[in-house]
């Protein structure tokens, strides 16, 4: 049970920060740098779930993909506690660690919301609804979370001697696929923003 009494403890002033193990490191450590990464994810999400809920997102999202991404933020939430807690043989607590079927759930809710949207002649500008702009945002900053989470991975491995779970960079490389796909749900009624080469212009550069 999580039991927050104090925020400010003074204890990272030398630049460690504690892992789920008790163990410190430093606030550089690629280990770190992902797990915060993923909450800077999820607080973009967190910005997509408020503004469709106060109704300035103008994405028509409906309850089912609000869900999800409610769901997906707890998820989060979880992939930065394993992302925090080193690989080891055993465990005195079996430590929560991102399991393959969240994954499967992922794969399901882009069939589902991919399902009826048009196939793309040409690539997705970021923009159309406020909601589907954000939606944008959140999967550039989960793609920014699964290569640090690569990194993290490059550097420790994924044994039982301090290892990462390699399920945590799965799970963001889906996610961002989701992400994707629900800012393209989001414009459904007004249609994607789509690429023109060369900034749609009328005659070619002559740059």
């Amino acid at each position: 049970m999580v039991n927050l009494t104090k925020i400010y403890t003074r204890t990272g002033d030398d630049g460690t920060t504690g892992l789920g193990d008790f163990s410190r490191t430093r606030k550089t450590d690629p280990r770190l740098v992902a797990y915060a990464d993923v909450n800077e994810a999820n607080a973009t999400i967190g910005v997509v779930v408020a503004v469709e809920r106060h109704g300035g997102g103008g994405g028509d999202l409906g309850d089912a993909a609000l869900g999800a991404l409610v769901r997906i933020q707890n998820d989060l939430f979880d992939v930065g506690a394993d992302l925090c807690m080193p690989l080891k043989p055993t465990y005195e607590y079996e430590p929560l660690r991102v399991q393959a079927a969240w994954i499967d759930e992922l794969e399901s809710y882009c069939d589902t919301f991919n399902a009826d949207l048009p196939k793309l002649r040409s690539f997705v500008l970021p923009g159309g609804t406020v909601t589907s702009a954000h939606l944008h945002v959140a999967t550039t900053t989960v793609r920014r979370a699964e290569r640090s989470a690569w990194h993290a991975l490059e550097t420790y491995g994924d044994g039982d001697d301090d290892g990462v779970n390699p399920l945590t960079a799965t799970y963001l490389n889906r996610l961002s696929d989701l992400l994707f796909v629900l800012a393209r749900y989001a414009n459904r009624h007004d249609g994607d923003v789509l690429w023109q080469p060369g900034g749609g212009r009328d005659e070619p550069s002559s740059r």
